[in-house]
């Protein structure tokens, strides 16, 4: 059997947000929420928008000629570099979007959760333009095809997947479980680094650790074959290496930091995104990347690393970053940071503790991206039909009945 393909504009309306003046910003208990692309990153808003800083009024929403999208609409990113991320949210109650962000507002050929794991597996950026800065036209996202089966159909698909999409709501919940461990274990080894309860000896950052500074050509031959990391290639909090490409397939242009297996990288550029990372191999980092070494051992890797995470440290670097419009932690603001260093001993013992965590961490980011290729798997076969294949069987009579009078209500 096989299901209709249609385009996205006979089964929903594809809608652009309206301008959201600075002056309008900031009201929390109006009537209606105001959603801008930020706020997709906002803990509470990883499928639904729940979570909003920004309400808007009747009375304003006239004064800006805008217009609500109503719930059950996808929202997703349609200019910059916000694209590329690829998110997608549902809107839970009716809202207005900015003008940055597109909406799909289902009609009634088509449920609003069928639309929103179809939308999942859709790429955005095959739809943005090649320029300076990306976006995607409203005439191109309708001429998008979907395969529409029948209601009956797209209801069973969407029950598999919201049992899938359960299993992936459980991952981020251990995730944030496992992001608080080390922080919790500095602490009760340590004590507060902002307030030094134990009243270790303090000294400055540049004291005890060495600030590269040396830049290499990295299309030397040399450094082909090594890894490339960017800013966008450390996780922020966890400081995990996000696939980071070879030097040899990076097209670099600029002179970049060469670090080794003993360096700890430091993201200068908006430190308060916290990101640090501890690679453990050789490679090429962006000139926006500090790489850190401890001096004759003064001071260990990973009470470095999690001292760099604490939120001493953030408030710190949030305080002293260049006031630019991207903020810049210097090295000489770097080096002039002060805190306190414990007893040798204890700093040892606590890197072997911390050895033993990311060992069963590793182990777990491992089944984790299983998870997630196997969640990638199940949606392409929810498109495809192969995932209701043998449901699809069982219920044919019914089906067919159902794809007639689908297809008699869009042609009408």
């Amino acid at each position: 059997m096989n299901w209709l393909v249609v385009r996205i504009r006979q089964v929903a309306e594809v809608a652009s947000g309206f301008g959201f003046p600075r002056k309008y910003q900031g009201q929390t208990d109006e009537e209606y929420p105001f959603f801008k692309v930020g706020d997709m990153n906002l803990p509470g808003n990883e499928r639904c928008m729940t979570v909003t800083t920004n309400t808007i009024s009747s009375k304003t929403l006239k004064k800006l000629k805008a217009k609500t999208f109503p719930q059950g609409t996808i929202i997703f990113p349609k200019i910059g570099a916000a694209i590329a991320t690829n998110k997608k949210r549902m809107l839970t109650k009716s809202s207005v979007v900015d003008n940055n962000v597109m909406g799909l507002i289902p009609n009634q050929h088509i449920k609003e959760w069928y639309l929103y794991y179809w939308a999942q597996q859709f790429d955005l950026r095959i739809l943005s333009n090649i320029g300076p800065v990306p976006s995607m036209r409203k005439t191109e996202v309708e001429k998008i095809p979907i395969p529409l089966p029948s209601f009956s159909e797209q209801h069973r698909i969407v029950e598999i997947l919201d049992q899938a999409d359960r299993l992936l709501k459980l991952r981020t919940k251990t995730d944030a479980k496992a992001r608080r461990i080390l922080p919790a274990l500095f602490i009760k080894m340590f004590g507060d680094p902002a307030t030094n309860p134990m009243g270790w000896d303090t000294v400055l950052f540049n004291e005890v650790v060495e600030i590269g500074t040396q830049l290499v050509d990295p299309n030397q031959s040399e450094f082909l074959d090594l890894p490339h990391i960017g800013g966008e290639h450390i996780e922020k909090e966890t400081g995990r290496i996000l696939s980071p490409p070879l030097v040899k397939d990076s097209n670099l242009r600029s002179n970049k930091f060469n670090f080794s297996s003993d360096h700890i990288l430091l993201s200068k550029i908006r430190p308060y995104l916290n990101k640090v990372a501890y690679p453990r191999f050789y490679g090429v980092c962006s000139a926006d990347i500090y790489p850190l070494r401890p001096k004759k051992n003064n001071v260990t890797h990973w009470y470095l690393v999690s001292l760099l995470r604490t939120q001493a440290f953030l408030d710190y670097a949030k305080a002293h970053s260049d006031r630019l419009r991207i903020p810049e932690l210097n090295k000489a603001q770097l080096g002039a940071f002060e805190f306190p260093l414990p007893d040798p001993h204890l700093m040892i013992a606590f890197d072997e503790r911390v050895e033993k965590i990311i060992s069963v961490e590793n182990f777990r980011f491992a089944l984790q991206e299983k998870i997630e290729t196997l969640y990638q798997v199940i949606l392409h076969r929810a498109f495809n039909g192969d995932l209701t294949a043998s449901w699809r069987e069982a219920h044919m009579k019914e089906l067919l009945q159902e794809m007639e009078l689908q297809a008699k209500a869009l042609a009408s």
